[in-house]
């Protein structure tokens, strides 16, 4: 075997090495592991809707309304309406910093378990909405 081709090799093995090490580190970084947890506890149906869409839905366990959580940590819970129209947002969250899949797990479970303690603590937010002004 050449020295070229040897050379060749190595640096081959080498890029396979730091390929699997960084793949390693992707899945087991704070994100990926919190990210992996909330995924674990989404219904089937919140799990396709999240992977399909990047949020998941939520019905509130006292008064049946319906919430969409975004992927983020803050300012990432909206109302929905029957029509499914986006209302107020919620701004909640558990104390610390947590990554965002540990927050959005904590908002599901906080909205499904104790809904009114949860909205009498949360910051509610009217979305501005801005009109397209017509030029004449």
């Amino acid at each position: 075997m050449s020295l070229i081709s040897r050379c060749g090799a190595r640096i081959s093995r080498f890029r396979a090495l730091r390929r699997l090490y960084h793949s390693f580190v992707r899945e087991n970084s704070p994100e990926a592991k919190g990210r992996s947890l909330l995924r674990e506890w989404l219904t089937s149906a919140q799990r396709r809707q999240f992977e399909e869409q990047g949020y998941f839905d939520v019905v509130g366990c006292a008064t049946r309304r319906r919430y969409r959580v975004q992927y983020g940590s803050v300012a990432n819970v909206r109302e929905i309406d029957l029509e499914g129209q986006s209302g107020s947002i919620l701004c909640f969250a558990p104390e610390g910093y947590l990554v965002p899949g540990d927050v959005m797990l904590a908002q599901k479970i906080a909205l499904e378990t104790d809904e009114l303690q949860t909205l009498a603590i949360a910051n509610r937010v009217t979305p501005v909405v801005r009109r397209a002004i017509r030029l004449l």
